[in-house]
Formats: structure tokens, C-alpha cells, sequence
């Protein structure tokens, strides 16, 4: 198992929903049998205090705890001093049984996984995103995203497993209009939204590797860290790391467009000059894909904007209004128990048109919801009527429907009537168990 900088794991569904407040604290998890066994090369006893003994007596090594992870289907592992090691597991917080780690442990504990070079550049900064994937074992391939952190002057990380397999929409449960947005279009600008951990770099991954699969054309992604790592088809793919083949977002982009590229994918537009560099790139020709941290495709347009001062934004408005093709917004829901995967997307779609454009060009935004609203007959929809149709479906249940729905009162009206269908399904979903 090795720590390694041009690793590039997938980005899988496995993101889970944010947990409600409230409720019991979650029980300890017992250390998971699966882990593996020592290699002769393994030292029987801590080095500086990067293994920890759980209650068992079982030595855990933080690697250990990342090969267990797909057994025990966690999603994330959470290190932090003071508390046990922490996994995610269906969306909850599940400690594992052992001591808690004090400050140096935790310091000493998350160091094997970086190499010497990203030590210095996690000392030096206090925060690091990489990729790590298992080398050997039952789950050999398996990768993991990892982001190690500085708080209180002492360690923590948060490690995300994904998975090395590229998803598809029908895996990720997406609509079909997410299909034709890529088939559609071969220049212009499309948006993923969400808040941290709502599976937008699975559905950007999904939408590139169709093309990849569909066209021939040269594709760049430039990614902070690489989150897949893309097989060659029809498309010529490059894929660059920040940090590792360029300095930074803006650097990268300002030298893309010298690479020949038809596609780029901006893994995170998060400054003013990455988003700049992307609307000039998607006007040139170029179909540009990247993501942005708001919760709805009406507060994408807001969240660009606050990057840029306030005689820019006229600009800037005419500019997207020109370029834009899409903004698909999402979150994920836990799905009933008996649904084949753990977690849904609830989605919401904007696509530019005429009407659209007038909207965005005049900063008349706030219209936009409406638009959506009346325009399901183009493919757009709203999260509302994703969420109803997640419960018509059954997918999901409708007291979860309601608890993460945007707006509860739409719904409630959108699902009328389907209040005795929902009933039928808990009591169903009860006596299976």
C-alpha cells in the first residue's frame, strides 16, 4: 500500500447525506475481522505512535482502517484527536472500539499514508488533498480521496473510499436529461452544483467518460486532486493535478487552451480568474464542464459573481447568458431500505434558453425558479418535483422526502394524494424485516 500522487480515485455515489441532528449517540463499531493480516515487513509494535491498540488488543494501523473499509461499506473515515477513529457507514457516524486518540497520536498516526515530500508540504500548510489507493489484499485497487488538515495544531483527515470503476447515470440514479445534455451539445458551459459531498464529481465523471465513449475529441481535466482516472476510447484524455503537473487552477488554465483541447473539465471553479478563464473558454468553442459549491442552480449564479467586483458583473452576466447550456443542481437522499443502492440523487436542471437568457443578462434570477417550474416539457425540473417523483417511484420514503426537501410545503402539495401509497410502502418495507 503506497501513497502516491498521480493516483486518481472515482469519485463514487458512496457520498452520503448529511446526518440530521438530534438522536442517540452512535454505538462503537468492533474492530472488523477483514482487516489484514501483518506482512513480515510489518513491525509487531508502534513506531512513534502510528498504530494504536483497540480494545481487543488488535493492532490498527490508519492503513488498516482504509483496507477495512469496503467491507464494512464505509464511505468515509474521519481521524481527529480526542475521539476514536470514525467511520461513515449508510450516512452515520459509527466510532470503531478503541481508545480515543490523543493529540500526538493523531499527529503520528496519519503520517505513513503521505510521502516525504507531502509531509513537508502538509507541515507547510497546514492542509493536503491527495489520492492513496490499496496496493495489495482482497481489495487490491481500491482508492480513497483524502483531505489531512491542521486544527488545535494537531491532525485530523477526512478519507473518502471511491470507487476505481467510472459510474454511469443509470448507477448514479440520474434522469436521462443528464444523458442528453452531453449528447447535445459540444461547446459551451455546463455547471454541476451541490453542497460538499452530493456526488458532483461522480456525475462529472459519468457526463466525460460518455463523451470519451461517444466522440473522438481531446479532452483535458485539470483536478485538485485527480479523482478518476479515465480509459481511453474514442477521446484523446489528459488529466492534470494541481499541485502535481501545475501550480494552480488559474496557471492551468491559462495554458489549456494552447493544448488543442474540445473538452475541459475544471474540477472545482472556485476564484475569480478560474471562472473568468472557463466563460472565455466555453465562448471560444470549447465545452467546458466544472462545479461549484451552492445548494440550487439559482445560487450558482450568485455564487460566480460574489468572485468578481461589481463593475465586472455586467459583463459577466452577458457573458453566461451566451454561454451557458446547463446548470444541474443535487443532493443526496437516503433511499428505503429495500432500494439497491443506499443513497438517491434529488436533482434540479436549468437549461439556458431563450427566456433564460434574457433572465441572466437583465440579473433577473430570482424568475428563474418559475421558469423551471413551467418548462418540464424541455427537461428542466425542480427540486421539488424530483423529490415527488423519488416518492412516486419508490425510491424514497416520504417522511425522508420531506426531512430534506428544499421547500416542504411544494412537495406536500406535488404529493398529494400519495400520502396511503407511502403508508403502504413503510408497513411493506417493515415486514420484510
Amino acid at each position: 500500500m503506497t501513497a502516491i500522487n498521480d493516483a486518481t480515485p472515482a469519485d463514487r455515489p458512496a457520498d452520503q447525506p448529511s446526518q440530521p441532528e438530534g438522536g442517540p449517540k452512535p454505538a462503537p463499531i468492533p474492530v472488523p475481522n477483514e482487516m489484514p493480516a501483518r506482512t513480515a515487513a510489518e513491525p509487531t509494535s508502534s513506531q512513534a505512535g502510528e498504530a494504536i491498540r483497540a480494545d481487543n488488543g488488535e493492532r490498527i494501523t490508519l492503513k488498516k482502517l482504509l483496507a477495512a473499509m469496503p467491507v464494512m461499506q464505509a464511505s468515509d473515515l474521519h481521524i481527529k484527536p480526542l475521539i476514536p477513529p470514525t467511520y461513515r457507514i449508510g450516512g452515520h457516524l459509527r466510532p470503531v472500539q478503541t481508545p480515543a486518540l490523543t493529540p500526538h497520536q493523531a499527529d503520528a498516526f496519519v503520517r505513513p499514508l503521505m510521502t516525504d515530500e507531502q509531509n513537508e508540504r502538509f507541515e507547510r500548510d497546514g492542509h493536503i488533498d491527495f489520492a492513496w489507493f490499496l496496493e495489495a489484499g482482497p481489495h487490491k485497487g481500491e482508492r480513497f480521496r483524502c483531505n489531512f488538515f491542521k486544527a488545535g495544531q494537531h491532525s485530523g483527515a477526512a478519507i473518502r473510499r471511491v470507487n476505481a470503476k467510472i459510474p454511469d447515470y443509470d448507477s448514479l440514479n440520474l434522469p436521462p436529461i443528464y444523458s442528453k445534455i452531453v449528447e447535445k451539445n459540444t461547446q459551451g458551459l455546463v455547471l454541476v452544483v451541490g453542497v460538499t459531498g452530493s456526488g458532483k464529481s461522480s456525475t462529472l465523471a459519468a457526463m466525460v467518460d460518455h463523451i470519451n465513449r461517444i466522440r473522438g475529441v481531446n479532452i483535458i481535466t485539470i483536478e485538485d486532486p485527480v479523482e478518476y482516472r479515465f480509459t481511453q476510447d474514442k477521446s484523446i484524455i489528459s488529466q492534470r493535478e494541481i499541485g502535481i503537473d501545475v501550480a494552480d487552477f488559474p496557471t492551468a488554465l491559462r495554458s489549456v487552451v494552447r493544448q488543442d483541447p474540445d473538452v475541459i473539465l475544471i474540477g472545482e471553479m472556485r476564484d475569480h480568474d478560474t471562472i473568468l478563464a472557463a466563460i472565455q473558454a466555453a465562448e471560444t468553442g470549447h465545452l467546458v464542464f466544472g462545479t461549484l459549491h451552492t445548494s440550487d442552480a439559482m445560487g450558482a449564479f450568485g455564487r460566480m459573481l460574489e468572485f468578481f467586483p461589481e463593475k465586472e458583473r455586467g459583463f459577466v452576466r452577458n457573458a453566461l447568458s451566451g454561454c451557458l447550456i446547463a446548470i444541474c443542481a443535487q443532493r443526496l437522499i437516503p433511499a428505503v431500505d429495500d432500494f439497491k443502492a443506499k443513497i438517491v440523487p434529488a436533482t434540479e436542471v436549468l437549461l439556458n434558453n431563450a427566456v433564460v437568457r434574457d433572465k441572466i443578462r437583465e440579473g433577473e434570477d430570482g424568475d428563474l425558479p418559475a421558469i423551471i417550474n413551467t418548462s418540464e416539457g424541455e427537461g428542466m425540473h425542480s427540486f421539488t418535483r424530483s423529490f415527488a417523483d423519488l416518492v412516486k417511484k419508490e425510491w424514497v420514503d416520504l417522511p425522508t422526502a420531506r426531512l430534506y426537501a428544499p421547500n416542504k410545503e411544494a412537495l406536500n402539495a406535488s404529493v398529494k394524494g400519495l400520502e396511503v401509497k407511502a403508508q403502504t410502502l413503510v408497513s411493506r418495507i417493515k415486514g420484510a424485516r
